[in-house]
């Protein structure tokens, strides 16, 4: 990326909050990596708050919903852009490489006193409510509700986002596939709460 690009790119999307010098550093990181990770990450968040405002959560676990889901996708600094570009067409091996991302972004807060209570949200997020997802299977509301949050706002910014997918689908659509997926991948309370919250 060449230097008027990243300006360019950097002018379109306001960082969030976070009030804490390597939280800052780490998404600066992660924007000058790979733009379009940063900016699905800043949607996330806005679209988590919304879902666990509709929940109606306490203020500070909306504000640790709110930092988890800016930095849901921070251990993917440890994956290969050549990777990050194939999503998802990945052979087993990438695949492996790119779903540790869960527990890469984990390692890189846990020794993070302010960010303590955001690790499992982050190591999480792509946990699967009949328990089949990764990285340790959990079912249900074995998994931290604010995974389940996140979960359900990253699934439906990957279907509407452009950036993120080659087939975007409009908002009627994407509520279509979360409402499909709700009760085995997703949460059917957060999915429920999330499209009151969208209108």
């Amino acid at each position: 990326m060449n230097k008027t690009n990243s300006s360019a790119n950097s002018a379109k999307v306001a960082s969030p909050q976070i009030n804490n010098e390597i939280g800052e550093s780490l998404i600066r990181m992660l924007q000058y990596k790979n733009h379009r990770i940063c900016l699905h990450s800043f949607q996330v968040a806005n679209y988590a708050v919304s879902t666990a405002a509709q929940m109606r959560l306490p203020k500070e676990e909306i504000e640790r919903i709110r930092l988890a889901a800016v930095l849901h996708d921070i251990g993917q600094l440890s994956v290969p852009n050549s990777i990050i570009t194939k999503l998802p067409y990945l052979s087993t091996r990438e695949m492996s490489l790119y779903r540790n991302h869960c527990e890469a972004g984990a390692a890189m807060l846990e020794n993070i006193e302010e960010f303590k209570d955001l690790v499992p949200y982050i190591r999480f997020h792509h946990e699967q409510w009949d328990g089949k997802g990764y990285p340790k299977r959990l079912k249900g509301v074995n998994i931290p509700l604010g995974a389940r949050i996140i979960a359900v706002a990253n699934h439906y910014d990957r279907f509407i986002n452009p950036c993120e997918q080659n087939w975007a689908k409009t908002k009627k659509e994407a509520v279509r596939e979360l409402n499909n997926i709700a009760g085995t991948v997703l949460d059917p309370d957060a999915v429920k709460a999330f499209i009151n919250a969208l209108g």
